[in-house]
């Protein structure tokens, strides 16, 4: 695996998974560990196709561009979590197999549209909400107005070639638990909301959880966890 990813730093994080999972009874199984390689040498991206853990992600285009010339799809699963400038959606369409961070309408129509251009016909994506209120965190406003959120996410589900599987959400920077629960529990009951109103979204995704707070997140729900440096170790 790779120095980078040591057996037992993985395993760590599989046992607090299913701790955290046995908590709240649900299966360890059905929660999926997305390494994060930001900022890390694209060395570390071949160190996590040597694990089974089959997927990658990175925040901004142009480092994914650079790290694929350099070494590769290596039979991963792309995903982009960070925030897309609409002006950077087609670079994006043709690099990522998953976008996590769809937060607007209008992204949502540009990707639409670039991945009609480039023959794409299914976009894998999520929904970013802001289930914190934070005025920092990007997403449709679920805290502040929640039937804006819904209007909004409705309508990326109408958007033909985009393939909406849920919902990701970032929570607070904080040690406060309350507020990490609340904010997970928002996203969720909010997703379930959308799976009962809307055409065309399916709620199997809840994409919600980073290094400082994923087993509070596994204990709320999430489906996925964004993990950095619980997984990788510190950036260089």
């Amino acid at each position: 695996m790779a120095d980078v990813i040591p057996g037992e730093r993985l395993e760590r994080v599989r046992n607090d998974v299913r701790e955290a999972a046995e908590r709240s009874g649900r299966d360890p199984d059905a929660v999926e560990i997305l390494p994060v390689t930001k900022g890390h040498p694209a060395s570390v991206v071949r160190a996590v196709a040597e694990t089974d853990l089959g997927r990658v992600a990175e925040n901004r285009v142009g480092e994914a561009e650079e790290k694929l010339e350099e070494v590769g799809r290596l039979g991963l699963e792309w995903h982009m979590v960070g925030h897309l400038q609409r002006n950077k959606a087609a670079r994006a369409v043709q690099v990522f197999d998953v976008i996590e961070s769809v937060d607007s309408r209008r992204l949502a129509r540009k990707l639409d549209r670039e991945a009609r251009k480039a023959g794409r016909e299914h976009l894998e994506v999520l929904c970013q909400v802001n289930t914190s209120g934070e005025e920092s965190k990007g997403g449709f406003p679920v805290a502040e107005d929640e039937e804006e959120a819904l209007a909004g996410v409705a309508e990326v589900c109408e958007q033909e070639r985009l393939h909406v599987r849920g919902l990701m959400t970032m929570a607070p920077l904080t040690d406060e638990e309350s507020v990490l629960r609340e904010t997970f529990r928002v996203c969720r009951r909010f997703g379930r909301r959308c799976g009962q109103e809307i055409v065309g979204f399916e709620s199997d995704v809840l994409s919600m959880g980073m290094s400082n707070d994923f087993e509070i997140a596994v204990e709320e729900g999430s489906t996925r966890l964004r993990l950095g440096t619980a997984l990788l170790g510190e950036r260089p």
